[in-house]
């Protein structure tokens, strides 16, 4: 049996990496800081970009990451890997770059499921959740917003109630260290063949809930304060084969996350909907006549942090003053920018049409 097979290896990537017959594949299971570890029918072993690949890559996202699906060279006499492509992922889960203007940065690819980590106490912030959840649903993969240290919530049907009511498309589900049937909770989500990747703030417990996930201690937790002001110990990206049978990702506490590229159609379907009922189609929702949210915002039915929210969000996308269609435009002029944008996109697929 293919060990890919327990990391989550489908006919899709097999499909692919038959164009490579003189490489084998393999899966990215661990980043640390430009240094990669893979697995493939050789074992893990460790791997590094090939010269041509990283002189051909212009943009921080198309670098490999943790999740991707690999053609590699390996070297029997050593045991290293040379990384020459990047199969074409499915879904990736993108942030701002830190410090470099304009780019984004990929921060685990291939995945089914997003396990958006919040806890409930000082960590608890609704803003923060409708970015998380935009920038998830946007990646192509579906959110689920694990609400950690339950057991510290004063209220916690109340606070339940409050997240659902922004995430209306998401599974919502308060966990707490101390329950005792957390691995049964999660397990409809970790199916054979699945990828699921655990991102959220420092100290929010996501390494406790992997390590509950897996029955042991594999990653190294710290103590931190009742605010939650402590060290986190993830350093790197890293991957785990979980006893149900998929995989799990478990990847640094983001003090921020840039919101690159993000779908409010399902974080904000209410805000979405609102709009759709103003009088004009182009109203900027500030002062014109029988505009739909400044109505909700003047009855309360609205809520003005929410909606600013939406602008924020809006804004640091690029989607401000664009409707649906302009935004999906958008969109796909990032997808294909490294092919020279939309237009040889739909000039590649006419040829590649007339050959067939």
């Amino acid at each position: 049996m293919n060990i890919l097979n327990n990391y989550g290896l489908t006919d899709r990537f097999s499909n692919e990496a038959g164009m490579y017959p003189e490489l084998s594949i393999a899966r990215i299971t661990a980043q640390y800081r430009g240094l990669y570890k893979i697995v493939s029918v050789h074992g893990e072993m460790q791997a590094e970009i090939s010269g041509k690949l990283r002189f051909e890559t212009t943009e921080l996202a198309k670098f490999p990451t943790v999740g991707d699906f690999v053609m590699v060279s390996v070297d029997a006499s050593c045991g290293n890997a040379i990384i020459h492509h990047v199969l074409t992922r499915k879904s990736v889960f993108l942030r701002t770059a830190v410090g470099v203007s304009g780019q984004a940065q990929s921060v685990a690819a291939n995945i089914d499921t997003v396990f958006i980590c919040m806890s409930l106490n000082n960590n608890f912030n609704l803003s923060r959740l409708e970015r998380y959840l935009s920038v998830a649903w946007d990646s192509g993969a579906t959110p689920v917003v694990l609400l950690t240290k339950s057991d510290l919530c004063e209220d916690l049907e109340k606070a339940v109630n409050v997240v659902e009511r922004v995430s209306s498309f998401s599974d919502v589900i308060p966990l707490s260290v101390y329950d005792k049937n957390i691995e049964q909770t999660l397990s409809k989500y970790l199916k054979s063949g699945t990828t699921s990747a655990f991102i959220g703030s420092s100290g929010v417990g996501k390494s406790t809930l992997i390590n509950k996930l897996l029955g042991e201690d594999v990653l190294t937790t710290a103590d931190i304060g009742k605010a939650d002001k402590g060290r986190h110990t993830t350093t790197g990206r890293e991957m785990f084969s979980s006893p149900f049978g998929g995989v799990l990702i478990d990847t640094p506490g983001m003090r921020e996350l840039g919101a690159e590229s993000v779908d409010l159609g399902k974080t904000f379907d209410d805000i979405e909907e609102l709009a759709g009922r103003c009088k004009f189609r182009d109203c900027t929702h500030t002062n014109e006549p029988g505009c739909a949210i400044l109505d909700a915002l003047a009855n309360g039915t609205l809520d003005s942090r929410r909606f600013e929210n939406y602008c924020k969000l809006k804004i640091e996308a690029g989607y401000d003053g664009l409707n649906a269609k302009e935004i999906e435009v958008k969109k796909l002029e990032r997808m294909f920018k490294n092919v020279g944008g939309m237009k040889n996109m739909r000039k590649f697929a006419k040829e590649q049409h007339k050959n067939k």
